[in-house]
Formats: structure tokens, sequence, C-alpha cells
């Protein structure tokens, strides 16, 4: 009976149910939280656009204080920014399901998803994740970032695309990680804020080339 509950609470486990140590055990990975994943960054300079859409959004979404509003107002504008600076190669998903594997617990709905393909109606591969923060607080979307990286790994080699280095992102909409899965967890010791918009937008861009270039070697 026990066995049987077992099985029943790990089928029913989501990405946001994970913690970083039983993304470690579950899957054998080893993480590291020294590194400075992008030691070199081409800063990419923002937009007026941009600029003028986060000076009257970011005092509300503050003042609101909300996940939902950090994310309508301040992340999705820097992603929809991204996407355009790509003249639209990438596409951009929120809020949708990600099934990959229910038996080991990779599957949910995912805060975002970017796909390196220009198709808007499904999901394509390579995928990079991008959580939102529960509580104001990175640390509490490392592990859920962790297990959509892996499952994008899994999605990737079932779609064919050998990708070595899988991207992941935790912002706050004011703070943002980054993460990198090889065969290591890197979780970049550096954490990056809005006023590095310029850092944080070169640190998008050089994710999303890395891994076109890997899917295309």
């Amino acid at each position: 009976m026990n066995r049987l509950k077992n099985r029943q609470e790990v089928s029913e486990m989501a990405y946001s149910d994970f913690t970083l140590i039983e993304i470690k055990e579950k899957f054998q990975f080893e993480t590291e939280e020294e590194t400075n994943i992008f030691p070199i960054v081409t800063e990419e300079k923002i937009s007026g656009t941009l600029n003028e859409i986060l000076k009257e959004n970011i005092p509300l979404a503050l003042a609101i204080h909300t996940e939902k509003a950090r994310s309508e107002m301040i992340v999705t504008p820097i992603l929809i920014e991204l996407r355009k600076i790509l003249n639209h190669r990438i596409s951009l998903f929120s809020g949708v399901e990600f099934n990959v594997d229910k038996e080991k617990g990779l599957n949910g709905v995912c805060d975002y998803i970017i796909s390196l393909s220009k198709e808007q109606l499904y999901i394509n591969s390579p995928v990079i994740s991008v959580v939102e923060a529960k509580n104001d607080n990175i640390k509490s979307g490392l592990a859920q970032c962790a297990a959509e990286m892996i499952a994008a790994r899994i999605f990737n080699e079932k779609k064919g695309n050998q990708i070595n280095a899988i991207y992941g992102i935790v912002t706050t909409g004011s703070n943002w990680r980054f993460l990198k899965l090889d065969d290591i967890l890197y979780i970049d010791v550096k954490e990056y804020y809005l006023e590095q918009l310029s850092i944080i937008m070169g640190i998008l861009l050089h994710i999303v080339n890395s891994e076109i270039s890997e899917s295309r070697s």
C-alpha cells in the first residue's frame, strides 16, 4: 500500500514541487554555485520604447507588489523586446503546460518558455525556461527552473536535438539569476538587477545565440 502511495506521489509531482536536493538525488546532477557563468558580456543597448514602457510600469508593479504585476509589467516587456531584437526568430510562451515525463515529475505549467523557432502555435526545441520566483525570493525558483531545464534536455533529445548546454532564468522582475546545465548544474554566483538591464539583455542574447549555434552543429 505504501509503495503504491509513493508511486502516486511521484507521478503527481510537478516542476514547482522539486527541491535542489531532490534534483541532485533523482537526476544525479552535481551543483556548482561559485561559477560566474558569463564572465564576459556584451551589453545590448535598450530601445527607447522599452525604456519608456519600464519607466511607466516598474513603479506601478512595485506598488502593486504581486507576482502577476511584476510578470505582466516587467518580465513580459523585456522578453518581448528580446524577441524583437532577434527579428522574431524565437517564440515566447507564457503560462503553458510543458509535460515531458510525468513519471519523473517533469510536468506542469511553466511561467515562460523561449523556443528557438518562429512557430508560435506550439513549443519547438531547443527550450529556455524562465521562472518567476515566488515571494520576491530568487532562491525559491531555482529548483523549479532546474527541473524545467532537465525536462528541456529530454524534450530536445526526443526531437533529435542534442544540445549540450541548457539554460534557465529565475527572476523576480527586479532581480535576475541564470542557470546552466551540462554535466553539472551551474547556478550563477552573480545576481543581476534592473539597473543592469543592458547586461541582462546581453546575457539573454548570448544564451539564445549559443543554443542556436549548438542546434545547427
